[in-house]
């Protein structure tokens, strides 16, 4: 993809990063709703903000590491690193505060967030592989 065809990480940081955020409270109201807690805006966050601290971390270690070769859309390395810093650090965090962290909750959160915050991506990079495409014919 050219310079000219791919949008500017500017243009496409802001609203990766919002898309994300809403995805882990997606994720948060779902579990949520899955063990009957309701589906409350306090009940998500409060559910939901270890998991975006760890959105947080991954997301400024991605800025941080790849500032010349940012692509928010990419899912290696971008994805990934914020996948994992949102599994890795919303369990650390649950942990800390007295939160469960069992095994199959750990499994069940790293496949839903991969699916969501990966997942996105995918169609996306697809999505602007397409579009590059019917450009250049």
């Amino acid at each position: 993809m050219t310079t000219a065809t791919r949008p500017s990480t500017t243009r496409v940081l802001a609203p990766a990063v919002a898309l994300d955020v809403v995805l882990v409270l997606v994720f948060a109201a779902i579990g949520r709703g899955s063990h009957a807690e309701g589906v409350t805006v306090g009940g998500t966050l409060s559910t939901a903000w270890p998991f975006l601290v760890g959105l947080a971390v991954g997301w400024a270690a991605t800025v941080a590491l790849y500032r010349d070769k940012l692509a928010p859309l990419l899912i290696l390395p971008t994805g990934v690193l914020v996948w994992v810093s949102t599994v890795v650090g919303g369990m650390v965090i649950r942990r800390l505060i007295g939160e469960g962290t069992a095994f199959s909750f750990v499994i069940v959160a790293s496949v839903t967030l991969a699916v969501f915050l990966l997942g996105w991506r995918a169609i996306a990079r697809i999505r602007t592989r397409g579009t590059a495409r019917a450009r250049r014919r």
